[in-house]
């Protein structure tokens, strides 16, 4: 068969049910296949970053591999944010691109550009396919790339004559990765130490990153944490990883962590990071982050271990099987006489009544955010799945909506990726057709993406999107506000209230064919959320008309420690330095 329709073959025999793209010159051969694809159900998006987004949003919500295919040149690097977020939140993506004739590469054709060479640092593997035979083979050990191990992205960039030319289609193929083996099981001895220090601590804090949710290591971490009566925090990307709910969360730790969390972890004895990687927003300064702790480090990827923090423990794994050792360990290891963490449970709940998160109602008239986002989440309830954009609608996303099962929360945690929600919401959408799924969305990020409403419209994908429209880049504001002495220099994006509302997103979402909705009253919100949970025939795009005034609370301002985080403004709680 051609090479156009080894792609598709292989696709089709990896399992592959929905892929993402648009096509092109150079992609066209492998387009024309696709018509006659048996069980690839592919979705035209208006703009390939969508695609992208789109394909992480279905690997997020899924856990399978999420696909995107574009064309060369310009649409391959179109892919290149989506690429780069995914290989920052450690989603496993496999990105098609079609290149220019081999006889051209390297002339400057038309639509040439070496996507191999640019995406290299930025992916887990690029390859470059310059004949048909080799299709198969580039395709299936891409797939076991992005998927196993330390999940990422993975290019694969293949030449059109490599698509046109015929060659025999073998499957399985055969092909070598050399010097990839990605180390599940962990080292005994490391388990017996960690176990050891666990028992030997007395202020320990399990710190849970997204890798327990790419591991789908939940239940896990629920065993082991109520075997340990450990306090628990999961990041920004780990929200869900362990129940709101349970009486051991804590919350979520970092610049915008509560403060229970963010101090939990300052005054910890003992660190259990699991699957995290000691990111900045979550250290603040780092030299000055926990200063009194040990470490126990899991990882499936050892170049995270000891990269920020060095470990006492360092423990390569998947923190899946990991957490199930541990927990055998550890209970050999207390042999019945478990440590006793009452006082340090008697300070943390201290914090937890003292410092709980909370907001200040705007006193200009207009909405709380925090207030619709947090009915937002308790309308749709634990079983939808919320996607944010970047900024503060984010924070509020994940501070303000209870988080009760993995793959729940999705968002651009490391990249911090403008434009992110709304394409993924729809790919999202897409792997779990029987959720209820909102993107909530700032007013600036939407005007980045929000051509992929036409996408929801004409496949069929009704996806709720909640605009938090403070008519500004709300996040960049909150800092000119705090820290440039209210000195707003191009932030203001006059979308909203008492503004030209340029564009109106009420006509605009009209205008892709989606139910849209203004809410600019507060006992308008549950009756809007609720019409959005009700409509399932088309996408529903609510305009929230909120104040810009609205900031994201708690905060530890860049380069200090986390000591001084803040629970309101020119607020901090009472830092006990030497507990």
């Amino acid at each position: 068969m051609t090479g156009a329709a080894a792609v598709v073959r292989s696709l089709e025999l990896l399992g592959v049910d929905d892929v993402f793209g648009l096509p092109g010159g150079a992609i066209l051969p492998a387009y024309d296949a696709l018509m006659h694809a048996t069980s690839l159900n592919h979705i035209l998006v208006r703009h390939e970053q969508g695609a992208g987004h789109a394909a992480e949003g279905y690997a997020a919500a899924s856990g399978k591999v999420g696909v995107a295919i574009a064309t060369s040149g310009p649409g391959a690097t179109n892919l290149v944010t989506a690429i780069a977020d995914a290989y920052m939140d450690s989603v496993p993506l496999v990105a098609i691109t079609g290149q220019v004739f081999s006889t051209l590469m390297g002339t400057d054709a038309f639509q040439e550009a070496d996507i191999v060479g640019i995406t290299m640092p930025i992916t887990k593997h690029s390859i470059l396919v310059k004949r048909a035979e080799e299709i198969p083979g580039a395709i299936a050990q891409a797939f076991e790339i992005a998927s196993t191990g330390r999940p990422g992205p993975v290019l694969v960039d293949i030449t059109k004559d490599a698509q046109q030319a015929e060659a025999p289609f073998i499957w399985p193929p055969s092909y070598e990765l050399p010097g990839y083996r990605p180390v599940t099981k962990a080292h005994g001895k490391q388990i017996q130490a960690a176990a050891a220090l666990i028992a030997q601590s007395k202020q320990p804090v399990l710190y849970v990153g997204g890798g327990v949710i790419r591991a789908r290591a939940s239940e896990e971490l629920k065993t082991f944490a109520e075997t340990t009566g450990a306090p628990v925090v999961t990041t920004l990307m780990a929200r869900g990883a362990f129940p709101d709910s349970h009486e051991q969360h804590l919350g979520m730790p970092g610049m915008h962590g509560a403060v229970p969390a963010v101090l939990a972890l300052q005054e910890s004895d003992l660190i259990v990071a699991l699957g995290a990687r000691f990111d900045d927003r979550v250290t603040g300064k780092t030299e000055l982050f926990a200063p009194n702790a040990k470490v126990i480090h899991v990882d499936i990827d050892p170049a995270e271990i000891g990269k920020i923090r060095a470990a006492e423990v360092p423990i390569v794994g998947d923190v899946r099987e990991v957490l199930v050792d541990l927990d055998t360990a550890y209970r050999s290891a207390v042999a019945g006489q478990a440590p006793d963490f009452t006082e340090w449970w008697a300070h943390l709940n201290d914090l937890r009544e003292r410092y709980p998160l909370g907001y200040t109602a705007p006193t200009d008239g207009l909405l709380a955010p925090q207030h619709i986002i947090s009915r937002i989440g308790e309308l749709t309830g634990p079983e939808g799945v919320f996607v944010a954009g970047v900024g503060q609608h984010q924070m509020w996303s994940a501070q303000f909506i209870k988080y009760e099962r993995p793959n729940s929360w999705l968002n651009s945690g490391g990249a911090g990726t403008m434009g992110y929600s709304v394409p993924a919401a729809m790919g999202a959408k897409v792997a779990q057709p029987d959720r209820a799924v909102w993107a909530i969305d700032g007013d600036g990020c939407f005007q980045m993406t929000n051509q992929e409403l036409a996408t929801c419209v004409l496949n069929n994908i009704p996806i709720k999107v909640a605009v938090i429209n403070n008519s500004s880049l709300g996040m960049v504001r909150q800092w000119q506000t705090l820290f440039y002495d209210g000195r707003y220099s191009h932030t203001e994006l006059n979308t909203g209230h008492d503004s030209r509302r340029v564009p109106d997103f009420v006509k605009l979402a009209d205008a892709y064919g989606c139910l849209a909705i203004r809410v600019e009253k507060e006992e308008e919100i549950d009756d809007a959320i609720k019409l959005a949970l009700e409509t399932n025939d088309r996408p529903v795009v609510i305009d929230f008309v909120v104040s810009s005034d609205a900031m994201v609370w708690p905060m530890v301002p860049q380069g200090v420690s986390n000591s001084y985080v803040q629970y309101a403004r020119d607020h901090s709680p009472a830092f006990d330095q030497e507990a």
